[in-house]
């Protein structure tokens, strides 16, 4: 691809990471009030004496009574039995770029079939999807979608894998689970895009059906997580190094917001845990923070504060670093740590892998890892 080829599918292309792109919709029409809630019994409780349960997928572990909830708000104690309200029940399914997760080192250039039901386990006072991910499950449009169905759609939209993504993927974990054999049955690939506030043994079998997982790292300190959160930052750490180990390919995203997370001690801790944790090669992306859902009283991010806590984190021998949010920055692109040579160049959802050879840098032979075919 020349470069007035690039630019021209950039300006077709339009916009960065998280701004706006119009994204292929392929929800059906539905009645406002949608399909009744599934009646599918969750995985990774036990039952306790007087009907009661306790949840083990998340580290909440809710104890709940007879007709109660949990804190996702998408799993009920019905008579002792625990059921997930959530199974085949989709909220929202779009056609992505997959940098838009953002996966940078995973099959750049394709698309994504995205995926989402409501819940999520955690509070992010900044969430950018709380219309879905703060609700119930009865107070948002759904439509079915079984996990045979979700597959068969991404092949017939010719997207090479499916993302699990919007709201937090580890409420509707079962349809999740499903939907990633089915698609792995078809040569379809799973990613996962999560805050990792997950318990190691579901995450475990998890691992074992998907390909990749995007962890939304929010801040570094438990203060944070606690206060703007409402979690803990210790499990999120364990997924972190958990899928490190593992043979899923891992990407991580922090959002910088200014005077909360932004600190360059936490930063620099952050980069050297991990580089120690999960190595040189995990990319890592520095997301640009808009005033959204609860938290409309700061400013955007300072592009500086970014680069500052890129420069932080290259210095720490990360070597795939990138700053996302920012359209047409140039950390947006791939740089070979071999030659320093741009290997896969961005321009928004505008990309160019022409100088990537077979996961190869085309100039000097270094390898780029990642997820490529």
């Amino acid at each position: 691809m020349n470069r007035r080829s690039f630019l021209r599918g950039a300006a077709g292309a339009g916009l960065a990471l998280g701004a706006g792109l119009p994204a292929v919709r392929l929800r059906p029409a539905a009645s406002p009030a949608g399909p009744s809630p599934s009646q599918v019994e969750a995985r990774y409780y036990v039952k306790l004496p007087d009907r009661e349960i306790e949840c083990r997928l998340c580290p909440r572990s809710c104890r709940l009574g007879d007709k109660e909830r949990g804190y996702c708000g998408v799993r009920e104690n019905q008579g002792g039995a625990y059921y997930t309200l959530v199974y085949g029940k989709a909220c929202t399914l779009n056609v992505d770029p997959i940098e838009k997760k953002p996966f940078f080192h995973v099959l750049p250039g394709t698309t994504a079939l995205s995926m989402a039901t409501a819940g999520c386990n955690v509070n992010c006072k900044f969430c950018q999807n709380w219309e879905i991910s703060q609700v119930r499950p009865e107070q948002v449009d759904h439509f079915d979608l079984s996990p045979e169905a979700a597959a068969a759609k991404a092949v017939s939209s010719g997207c090479p894998s499916i993302a699990y993504t919007y709201s937090e993927p580890i409420v509707f974990f079962e349809y999740m689970y499903d939907t990633a054999r089915q698609a792995r049955s078809r040569g379809v690939r799973s990613l996962v895009v999560t805050g990792g506030y997950v318990n190691p043994g579901p995450l475990a079998d998890l691992l074992g059906v998907v390909d990749a997982v995007k962890v939304d790292l929010k801040g570094f300190s438990e203060g944070f997580y606690k206060a703007y959160v409402r979690g803990a930052l210790g499990p999120v750490l364990e997924t972190v190094r958990a899928v490190a180990a593992s043979k899923v390919w891992l990407e991580v995203v922090y959002l910088v917001i200014p005077t909360l997370n932004d600190r360059p001690e936490d930063l620099r801790a952050m980069a050297r845990w991990l580089h120690d944790t999960a190595g040189p090669d995990v990319p890592v992306h520095f997301s640009r923070f808009h005033p959204m859902y609860l938290m409309k009283n700061l400013p955007p991010t300072p592009v500086s504060t970014l680069e500052a806590a890129r420069e932080t984190a290259l210095a720490q021998g990360l070597r795939f670093v990138y700053i996302g949010n920012v359209p047409g920055h140039e950390a947006e692109s791939t740089v070979c740590p071999g030659c320093r040579q741009t290997v896969i160049r961005r321009l928004g959802y505008a990309v160019d892998t022409s100088r990537l050879k077979k996961g190869q840098c085309a100039s000097c032979g270094t390898a780029i890892p990642g997820i490529w075919a």
